[in-house]
């Protein structure tokens, strides 16, 4: 009785203080025997978990926590079972309990995250689940981080009071492939218990906008905390940033129209994220334009968004050396910042500082998560330039996938030298690091490959974002102790080639994590991680992803992948039909989203690119993929640059053609590398285009439309 209502009690007090939020539906099933997973953020969660699932279950507690004096107190309200999570015949016990109806509670981690997301995921309890055929229930916890309960007080800020979210998920059975290896067997639960984790912290998050999440954001670090510094050599507190937000949307919406698409041609900047998220508060949808692309693809995007007025800045133009381009652009409208803050009045400033800074919530109106968040454009590598339509929901979600595999932290720091108008520079270098507390360095320019060292080691930035061919250029004029505070270096946008990532672990001592994704994506498909890598894959897929392979006639290896999930656009603009909203549909379905990628997937999850669609060439009946060409090429030659492309053969179809920098490289150096790589004769390209160097987009992709006219020129 005294049990009872001292739970009773107990609840009633959590539920005060901490606010907490409870969702999803736990049902005990018919066999009794269920196995609930959850992450473990802080010394509260178990009791939490005790107080308020609808199911009384014994605890599996760590032996490292039992001997803490104060937590023995909780540990007499609850059942409880004491393991040590390293010893593979405690799980023993767990399996003993699930054959006996008990419903079990465990954390997998087998410790508190010290990092404030997932920590190694122990096999056990997987093993148990797998053995007994027992229901797994994963459930979320979520907001106390940073609590005095917690082991992340150091790293983030901390909060006294915080409100908790438990979010139950849907129930799961693992069904592993047959093996007769015990230890193998063990593996895949394992495995297959770190993907339901991954995609449980993912699910756990609650649906909202990008405004919205940046108040939820400000609101547990505080104003104070800086986040975001950039090349005028200012630091920005979240205060600050939400000011700039504000004034720039009320701003913005003085020389627009609800939900109009607004383009944004801005370098890496500070105001630049301000501008985009005012724009996103007051309705508007801002358009991201590639300044480097050139007049004709500006013009087309404006054409197919149906941009009417572009916000740039004086000062920037004038340095990029795009006067005469923007004057060339018809039917826009040019806004420059400069001119555009004279236009902020007496009532404005009063609005801003009386009613917007104090009440951010109550000043702005709220818009549905489904609505337009930003309009990209594809690169134009293969044809006109399409606007992309993304929704808060798609952006957030895929900031919330990548968060669920690798674990980000205010300690962090990120360079992000990637353009905003690029999808990787947008989504997970600039809006993830400002969305969720982590701090940010933007600097506008890829391309500067002696300054970017320096300034990683002179900001002690522990994330680096690039492209094969940027972060290869990096390590060239790097020096070795440039590097040395890197936790993490992505790669993605293109192939990553095997010297850089040789040069990088061998200079460096750094394992580059490569990635894999797409504008319609926004952009995150798969990665590499700490707990799931694999050389020479893009990783595994990220939680909440579909995918289908569909055969392609004359490919034999993989097939086109077609994906689905809440990360996909909204649909696409495109030039032939200028702001129509095109859903993404494929042979797939509705709803889903051709790659235009020939990839594997081997047993374990890992993708591997085998090329795209566009990029085979049919030689005398035969399908070649240019991507092994370029692969071909790479070995025989690794220090330079190649590119191939195909052009019209009357007695072959077609014939490859191979442009490279390196002016040595010969079709015997080919062919002896096609060989040592397995590759048979014909896709060894009998042209060779000798060039100093391969044109390239502003993102870092090589422009494959320039270089197939130049080897049409210099055919």
């Amino acid at each position: 009785m005294f049990r009872l209502l001292l739970k009773t009690f107990l609840r009633l007090l959590f539920r005060l203080v901490y606010r907490v939020q409870v969702t999803g539906e736990l049902v005990l099933p018919a066999d009794k025997r269920l196995l609930i997973i959850a992450n473990h953020q802080s010394f509260l969660d178990g009791l939490l978990f005790g107080l308020f699932l609808p199911v009384d279950p014994v605890f599996v507690v760590n032996t490292d926590i039992a001997r803490v004096r104060s937590f023995r107190v909780v540990l007499a309200l609850i059942d409880h079972l004491t393991i040590d999570p390293a010893n593979p015949l405690a799980i023993k016990k767990v399996i003993r309990l699930l054959e006996q109806g008990r419903p079990v509670m465990i954390f997998p981690e087998g410790r508190i995250t010290t990092t404030g997301g997932l920590m190694k995921i122990y096999d056990g309890p997987a093993f148990a689940a797998a053995k007994t055929n027992a229901t797994i229930i994963p459930i979320g916890i979520e907001g106390l981080i940073g609590s005095w309960f917690s082991r992340t007080r150091d790293s983030y800020p901390h909060t006294l009071f915080p409100t908790v979210r438990i979010a139950i998920q849907p129930p799961i059975r693992l069904s592993l492939p047959a093996t007769d290896n015990p230890k193998q067997y063990r593996q895949l639960a394992g495995e297959a218990l770190r993907k339901i984790m991954q995609a449980m912290v993912f699910n756990s998050q609650p649906k909202q906008t990008l405004h919205g999440q940046l108040l939820t954001t400000i609101r547990r670090y505080g104003r104070n905390h800086v986040v975001v510094g950039d090349i005028k050599q200012a630091a920005y507190s979240y205060g600050q940033i939400l000011k700039m937000t504000l004034a720039l949307g009320r701003l913005s919406a003085k020389f627009s129209q609800p939900h109009e698409q607004v383009g944004i041609l801005l370098p890496n900047i500070t105001s630049t994220l301000c501008l985009l998220l005012g724009l996103n508060a007051w309705g508007r949808v801002p358009a991201m334009l590639n300044y480097t692309a050139g007049l004709e693809a500006m013009q087309s995007a404006c054409h197919a968004a149906r941009i009417k007025t572009i916000i740039s800045s004086r000062e920037f133009v004038a340095k990029a050396d795009l006067t005469q381009q923007l004057a060339a652009l018809s039917d826009v409208r040019l806004l420059y910042l400069e001119d555009m803050r004279a236009r902020l009045t007496l009532l404005d400033k009063l609005w801003l500082v009386l009613l917007a800074l104090p009440f951010p919530r109550r000043a702005i109106k709220a818009c549905d998560p489904e609505a337009t968040a930003v309009v990209l454009f594809t690169s134009g590598s293969e044809g006109k330039p399409k606007g992309v339509v993304l929704s808060h929901r798609a952006l957030l979600a895929n900031i919330n996938q990548i968060r669920s595999v690798i674990d980000f932290s205010p300690q962090d720091k990120i360079l992000n030298a990637m353009p905003v108008f690029h999808s990787f520079g947008l989504t997970a270098g600039a809006l993830l690091p400002l969305l969720t507390g982590t701090r940010l360095f933007l600097y506008p320019s890829p391309l500067h490959y002696r300054i970017i060292p320096e300034l990683v080691y002179d900001q002690a930035c522990t994330v680096l974002y690039g492209t094969s061919t940027f972060l290869g250029n990096y390590a060239k004029f790097a020096h070795p102790y440039d590097f040395h505070r890197l936790r993490y270096v992505i790669a993605g946008a293109e192939k990553l080639s095997d010297a850089v990532r040789s040069v990088w672990s061998e200079k460096f001592g750094v394992r580059i994590l490569e990635g894999y994704g797409a504008t319609e994506t926004a952009p995150v498909l798969a990665v590499n991680t700490p707990l799931a890598y694999s050389a020479g894959t893009v990783g595994q897929f990220l939680p909440g992803i579909e995918t289908r392979l569909l055969p392609v006639p004359g490919i034999e290896r993989g097939g086109l992948l077609h994906v689905r999930g809440p990360n996909i656009m909204s649909g696409y603009y495109r030039h032939e039909r200028p702001g129509v909203l095109e859903p993404p549909a494929s042979e797939a379905g509705q709803g889903w989203y051709c790659t235009g990628d020939i990839v594997e997937i081997d047993n374990n999850g890992f993708v591997r690119i085998v090329g795209r669609v566009k990029r085979f060439a049919k030689v005398a009946g035969e399908m070649v993929s240019l991507e092994v060409v370029e692969q071909i090429a790479r070995h025989a030659s690794p220090d330079a640059q190649h590119a191939a492309t195909a052009l019209i053969d009357p007695q072959r179809g077609e014939a490859i053609v191979l442009v490279s920098t390196d002016a040595q490289l010969s079709r015997e150096a080919l062919q002896h590398a096609g060989r040592a790589l397995g590759h048979a004769d014909i896709a060894v390209p009998r042209r060779i285009l000798h060039v100093t160097e391969l044109p390239l987009l502003g993102t870092g992709k090589l422009d494959y439309v320039a270089i197939h006219a130049l080897a049409e020129q210099m055919s």
